[in-house]
């Protein structure tokens, strides 16, 4: 029985080590963390729970795959939204509800956009064309070489190459007027940690999975309940897990890696090892990769860094839905200069999740838990948050007064974790939320690739290999690994 060494425990990782033990592999984790999950994390504090990073997921069909493929069905029950969110737009009286049923999203859009279900389907009909050509022959696919990245590039139909010089916003301008229908279709983007503005047309097909194909959906009981449940199947395969962890070094290699040194000094050996840790980072941090040196790493495209704050009040806000945007009215302005400010945005962009809108037992009786995400330039361009305070106190004046409930006197708890948190708690590179961008030069075999360039026996799972950021996508990074080691091992 081969024996492998799992570096970090995010959905990715766990997802890999569900499918490898599996498979017969005796799998070990190594988590820096004292809880599993990686930014799919939890926070318990007086009597509140929330969900640490990602508060719902779309793709449903995936988790149902991974599961499927060790021979459970799936252990936790997925709640579709509907409405999808809603957003408020500074100065507007009311919020716009966005539904995934475009009769719905029209009527509610028809006072600026009087043909939005029309000028929608042919959006969408675009985006989810899009989808199914590229998918399987790109997506799901590994790739050995940039040659045969093109090569499969070139399966995908003619009609799609404008797509890859365009950026989402150019998309949205052809086929809607209102600007407030562009940013509700470019607010996807934000999602990738990047702005419309920015990120490739190509993730038009975002808006298609949102709205037409799959939607999103939240886990019953919270989000960490996936982690939860795949700690137990993780248990009955006997898989062993060890918290508080960090590996900081690799020793003496010949072509395989052989152990690698945590923290404390204690050698990990292994036949096959599996990063979970930041694809690009890890190359340049651990194995000092001079293409991955701290110089190169600073000038790849980073996604955004999050700035959250978690909040737990005393009585209830009507006004909130468990997903909610709080928009201004400058919003190219915006996102051309959030990525690179070096002070905190004095009207920040945000996103709230309620998740006692429909979880109760995550909030003391009579109160509210808020979850309130607030994307920021990562600590290359602003390394020091000693300011945390007042850009949280910003924000929560800003959501106290849209949404006509004082927060700070009916405050219970609070929790801010700014980018150098976020670094120094997950090891996220310079604080950033999703690892790697996805501009059209770090995509597919652009990306790094997910088997190590010089170990033969060392592979990478997770957000900034292929095929990408967001829960669906690496678990299908997961998928993608595993086929590596099959084939690299003969497994059939």
């Amino acid at each position: 029985m081969k024996s492998v060494l799992i570096i970090g425990s995010g959905l990715g990782g766990l997802s890999t080590a569900l499918r490898l033990s599996n498979l017969g592999f005796d799998v070990t984790i190594l988590e820096k963390h004292q809880t599993p999950g990686g930014r799919l994390n939890i926070i318990e504090q007086d009597g509140f729970r929330f969900d640490m990073g990602p508060s719902f997921m779309s793709m449903t069909y995936e988790l149902e795959e991974l599961f499927n493929s060790i021979g459970e069905k799936l252990p936790i029950e997925l709640e579709e939204l509907e409405p999808l969110y809603q957003v408020f737009f500074e100065g507007q009286d009311k919020p716009r509800l966005i539904y995934k049923d475009l009769k719905k999203l029209a009527k509610e859009f028809e006072d600026i956009e009087p043909n939005l279900e029309e000028n929608a389907k042919k959006y969408l009909d675009k985006a989810g064309q899009f989808f199914n050509d590229t998918i399987d022959k790109v997506v799901k696919t590994n790739f050995d070489s940039k040659l045969d990245y093109i090569l499969k590039l070139t399966r995908v139909p003619l009609k799609h190459l404008p797509y890859l010089q365009k950026t989402m916003w150019s998309e949205v301008e052809k086929h809607f007027k209102s600007n407030e229908v562009r940013i509700i279709f470019s607010l996807v983007a934000f999602f990738l940690g990047s702005t419309p503005f920015q990120t490739p047309a190509i993730y038009s097909l975002l808006n298609y999975t949102e709205m037409r194909h799959n939607g999103y959906w939240k886990v019953k009981g919270g989000m960490y309940r996936l982690v939860e449940e795949i700690m137990k199947l993780l248990s009955k395969k006997n898989v062993k897990i060890f918290f508080n962890t960090e590996i900081v070094g690799i020793s003496n290699n010949n072509g395989r890696l052989y152990e690698v040194i945590d923290q404390n000094g204690k050698i990990w050996k292994a036949d096959i090892f599996i990063s979970n840790a930041d694809a690009a980072a890890f190359r340049g941090q651990i194995l000092k990769r001079k293409n991955f040196s701290e110089k190169k790493l600073d000038s790849m495209h980073w996604t955004l860094a999050p700035f959250t704050v978690y909040l737990g009040v005393k009585g209830k806000i009507n006004n909130l839905l468990h997903h909610n945007y709080f928009l201004g009215n400058n919003f190219k302005g915006y996102a051309d200069t959030i990525f690179t400010s070096s002070i905190s945005p004095q009207k920040p962009y945000y996103y709230v999740n309620v998740l006692s809108k429909s979880e109760p037992s995550c909030a003391p009786e009579g109160c509210e838990n808020l979850f309130i995400l607030c994307p920021v330039p990562d600590l290359r361009f602003k390394n020091n948050w000693d300011d945390k305070e007042e850009l949280a106190n910003n924000i929560i004046q800003d959501l106290s007064k849209r949404v006509n409930f004082d927060i700070n006197k009916n405050l219970i708890t609070k929790k801010i974790l700014a980018p150098d948190d976020w670094a120094k708690t997950l090891n996220l590179y310079k604080g950033s939320g999703l690892g790697l961008a996805h501009d059209i030069n770090q995509v597919g075999a652009f990306r790094p690739k997910n088997k190590d360039e010089y170990f033969s026996n060392l592979y990478y799972v997770g957000a900034s290999t292929t095929p990408g950021t967001g829960l669906p996508m690496v678990i299908i990074s997961s998928k993608l690994v595993t086929e590596r080691i099959k084939k690299d091992y003969g497994i059939i």
